[in-house]
């Protein structure tokens, strides 16, 4: 290495440290030993590295692109189209005064000291549609988000102010969401002449948590697509500093980066970076000297830029676009500039920050430091467009409905949200040729394919059950809905911690040769021309594994898309995923989704953590049709209920409450033929009982304890019936049920969970309304602050005393 190439290599590595990137001074340069060199190599490099934009890509190992990043930065800069810039600079910052001077103390998290946000985005299309992307898709926080929807989207400025207006009170009573979480769609205009559509994701005030919902939808969209779906969509996030560096779900959406099933071809983050989380300075907020730090857990190039240096903010804009382009990778870019106002516009930072807010006050707009820097006149065009969103204002205020912001991609077209309609509903059940050609396939494998011996059992056991000779188990019943699915053109995606095996061994989807490791999936031949299985097992995380698939679902309607929690307990690491977005997303912002959650639930002495998924927060959260949640007690009944969510019109996420003994449980277990006909029954009667004396009604394994308890004392006055679906709640099913058990005294509600959870809180009132003269008892376990017991011999004494309690006189009553 030459003495020149020395203090290249110096300068690659470490420039960044005494770049300047701080438009107010705050973060000063760091001592650096090794860039304590003289001459002329050290003049040039130091431009290069140490001036308004640092780069740190020399932690990459692959030499291609690091020599890639090198040719891009060790050059003359491009010229820039300064008059271009200019008015991008000044629509974005006049739009953020007259927002300002109309709407003074109203929350709208300005872009004001990040303006170079909007020529960043500019270029990054630009460069982006130059490389054949035909759409692209942000996810975004509060701050600067109505601006990018104005100079990005497209959104028309009136919208926005009717926004602000708020000119439809009545149409979102009890629903709706803020101005700065909700979508938007449009068309932006490159200098090429192409058109790209373009979407803001819409997001809650959990900053960070739209980052894995964002390219979830991305993967769909670029699955739709095909081969080149990669290239033609581009996601972009747009982080805060503080919520990069601190929320987790972030970093677990930059680990999906290269996951096989997960992969978005690279996304462009962009950290809007004004050194400051609400009232916390960075000393407070991260470790390092950089938010972006956590980004170097990935090889991928970050840049950090001055954010009061516009050309060098459209030279990064292009670098990271080209960047992504060339090697389907991340990267990040670190736009450092600061907060005019305090976190939102109601809040006062001097009290908390005196003195940076004193720098801060007295700066000037950004578009005016730039015109003056290259002797630009920009002054009429600012009156001009001041003039423009002041006749906005005014046209808005007397608008009498809500603005549409976003339009729905065609393939949502015929699939319903909104109350339930008995008009829905479908055939579920399949032919008896389909359901052999789909049990053959399951039962197979190919000629020479060395398999694992106790895989082998798995499979045998299967071609009992497809010869009838054994029920069909919970496992087998599953892939044969997936094979039907596949079968009839519906594509089935899944994913989940160990989810091509299953948690409990049962789905042994994936079959590898144990010789060559050669991969077959018995659900990728079930017919020619099928539709397309997706499994994967995810990584060791709930929140950002459930927020892709939930945004996977968002943009591929007509797919069966599942996410499987390992245990269901675990699903409470993804509650802001459940609350924030599957829950709510309808209400907030009428969007619908199909996900199914698979949670394992049920009591069997493994501990508070492997017990519960937690009914009552889920029945809690029900309310309008939201969601679905049920319980199947048997394998055709969870073999119909998916089918049911597929074929369905109406588009609602599926709470499923899975077993885990009882998966291969016989008396779960369902005989072929009723594959073929019936469909899936809210409400499971018992037929083995004629004149009961008293109903007990129950939901999931339970159930299966209280007829083997049953048949154990030859009882033949208690009637066993089985609610399968807890939400909507199934009241006309369950009147008919009430009525066939004329002779009935009693109802008794049984459930294995404390007093304080499972669905009796949910259920006790409805049970009263519909009850008649029936005297209503409940049977449970006492309140617990914890789900269950750590003991498996207290487990059995605990179960024991339930089935006691249900068939003797004595019990727990309500």
């Amino acid at each position: 290495m030459t003495d020149t190439e020395q203090v290249l290599d110096s300068y690659r590595r470490w420039g960044y440290l005494q770049a300047d990137l701080d438009p107010l001074g705050s973060l000063k340069p760091e001592h650096v030993p090794e860039l304590l060199l003289e001459g002329e190599a050290a003049r040039l490099a130091s431009g290069y590295y140490c001036g308004t934009i640092g780069g740190e890509f020399m932690h990459i190992p692959d030499a291609n692109r690091r020599n890639w990043i090198q040719q891009k930065i060790e050059c003359e800069p491009p010229a820039p189209d300064r008059q271009r810039l200019l008015e991008r600079l000044v629509t974005a910052e006049v739009f953020e005064q007259v927002l300002q001077s109309r709407y003074p103390g109203t929350k709208r998290f300005s872009l004001e000291g990040l303006a170079a946000l909007i020529p960043l985005l500019d270029e990054i299309l630009n460069a982006a549609s130059e490389r054949g992307v035909n759409e692209a898709v942000f996810g975004i926080s509060h701050r600067g988000r109505l601006n990018v929807m104005v100079h990005i989207i497209g959104t028309l400025p009136v919208d926005i102010f009717a926004e602000f207006e708020d000119v439809d009170p009545r149409s979102v009573l009890g629903g709706g969401d803020v101005k700065y979480h909700i979508g938007a769609t449009g068309e932006f205009n490159s200098r090429n002449g192409k058109r790209m559509q373009v979407r803001i994701v819409s997001g809650p005030s959990h900053l960070e948590a739209v980052d894995p919902v964002m390219t979830g939808r991305v993967r769909a969209k670029q699955t739709r697509i095909g081969k080149d779906g990669t290239r033609q969509v581009l996601p972009v996030l747009i982080h805060g500093d503080a919520g990069f560096a601190g929320q987790g779900i972030a970093a677990e959406t930059l680990n999906l980066a290269n996951l096989d099933g997960f992969s978005v071809g690279g996304t462009i983050h962009i950290v809007a970076n004004n050194l400051i989380g609400f009232t916390a300075g960075p000393e407070e907020l991260f470790s390092s000297r950089f938010s972006t730090d956590i980004a170097k857990r990935l090889s991928v190039p970050i840049f950090h830029v001055n954010a009061e240096d516009p050309d060098a903010v459209v030279r990064v804009g292009r670098i990271a676009s080209e960047y992504r382009s060339t090697f389907s990778s991340d990267v990040v870019v670190d736009l450092i500039g600061y907060r005019r106002h305090g976190h939102s516009e109601i809040d006062d930072p001097t009290t908390t920050q005196p003195l940076l807010y004193d720098k801060i006050l007295s700066r000037p707009p950004l578009w005016q430091l730039y015109s003056k820097k290259f002797g630009l006149d920009a002054e009429i065009y600012a009156a001009s467009m001041r003039k423009q969103f002041e006749s906005a204002k005014e046209e808005a205020g007397v608008l009498k409905k809500n603005p549409q912001l976003s339009i729905l991609p065609d393939y949502w077209g015929k699939y319903q949200g909104g109350p339930y309609k008995e008009s829905y509903e479908v055939d579920t059940a399949i032919s008896s040729k389909e359901l052999g050609d789909i049990t053959s396939t399951l039962s197979s494998v190919p000629e020479g394919f060395a398999i694992h011996p106790k895989v082998k059992r798995v499979i045998d056991r299967r071609g009992d059950m497809a010869a009838g000779k054994v029920p069909v188990d919970f496992g087998m019943a599953e892939l044969i809905a997936f094979g039907s699915l596949l079968f009839e053109g519906m594509p089935v995606r899944l994913s989940g911690q160990d989810s091509r095996r299953a948690t409990f061994a049962q789905r042994q989807a994936v079959y590898i040769d144990i010789k060559t490791l050669e991969e077959y999936i018995p659900l990728a031949h079930v017919s020619p021309g099928q539709s397309g299985f997706e499994i994967y097992n995810s990584m060791l995380s709930e929140a950002a594994v459930l927020g892709f698939e939930y945004g996977f679902s968002r943009d591929f309607p007509e797919a069966l898309v599942l996410w499987e929690a390992q245990f269901g307990d675990f699903a409470n690491g993804a509650q802001v995923i459940i609350d924030q977005f599957i829950s709510a997303g309808e209400d907030k912002w009428g969007l619908l989704s199909g996900l199914v959650l698979l949670l394992p639930h049920g009591y069997e002495g493994q501990g508070p953590e492997h017990s519960s998924a937690r009914i009552e927060r889920f029945l809690q959260l029900a309310a309008e049709d939201n969601i679905q949640v049920c319980q199947p007690s048997n394998a055709v009944q969870y073999f119909h209920l998916l089918r049911r969510q597929a074929l369905r019109s109406w588009r609602k996420p599926l709470i499923v409450f899975t077993p885990k003994s009882m998966l291969r449980l016989p008396d779960a277990g369902s005989p072929l033929d009723d594959f073929t006909r019936s469909g899936f029954l809210p409400v499971l009667p018992d037929s083995d009982i004629e004149h009961a004396g008293r109903i007990i009604l129950c939901s999931g394994k339970i159930g299966r304890e209280l007829r083997a308890e049953r048949k154990r004392r030859k009882d033949s006055t208690t009637a066993i019936v089985f609610i399968e679906q807890l939400y909507p709640f199934p009241e006309k099913e369950l009147l008919a049920e009430l009525k066939r058990h004329s002779t009935a005294r009693e109802i008794i509600w049984v459930q294995e969970e404390p007093a304080n959870m499972g669905a009796l809180n949910y259920i006790f009132p409805l049970l009263q309304n519909i009850s008649g003269d029936l005297r209503i008892r409940t049977i449970k376990r006492s309140a617990s602050a914890s789900p269950a017991t750590g003991s498996a011999k207290a487990h059995e004494l605990e179960q024991k005393a339930l089935m006691s309690l249900a068939f003797g006189n004595e019990s727990s009553t309500s």
